[in-house]
């Protein structure tokens, strides 16, 4: 049997529902641009991306579509995850957040929401929602303390 190489992520790509809107939003939020627009039957994709174009987030919109809001509970997208370093990191990003418009609340259980910092045995865990209700996640890994015995 032949080895393939093991792929890394290229690019995120979410159907929105103002796309304007959420090119300002994840803008705003990722620190990530417009590099380009990619038109597609019915629609447009505008790709944003960071300077080093290592965070690429492709944001299309459909004309087709309905309006509804997104939900994990459907076939599709449950929710995006990015990692940040530490648990601290996760702290700063609960300020970012809120400084654009994503208020804290006991659950991310609608748009522009975010939960409290959940810490798992796994790693910390803070969890949003974009405006069209698109759960993201940030991930801070658990450092395992040195065995200095």
């Amino acid at each position: 049997m032949s080895t393939v190489t093991q792929p890394t992520l290229h690019h995120l790509a979410l159907t929105v529902t103002d796309l304007e809107a959420s090119v300002s939003w994840y803008g705003e939020v990722f620190d990530v641009h417009p590099v380009m627009d990619i038109p597609h039957r019915g629609g447009v994709g505008r790709i944003l991306a960071d300077a080093d174009h290592r965070l690429m987030i492709a944001l299309h919109r459909h004309e087709a579509n309905d309006g509804r809001l997104s939900a994990e509970t459907t076939t599709g997208l449950d929710h995006a995850g990015f990692t940040v370093g530490t648990r601290a990191d996760l702290e700063q990003w609960q300020d970012h957040l809120e400084a654009h418009g994503v208020v804290r609340a006991d659950t991310a259980d609608k748009p522009l929401t975010q939960s409290p910092i959940a810490d798992e045995p796994y790693a910390s865990v803070l969890v949003f929602r974009d405006q069209d209700n698109i759960q993201l996640e940030l991930f801070a890994p658990n450092t395992v303390p040195t065995d200095r015995t």
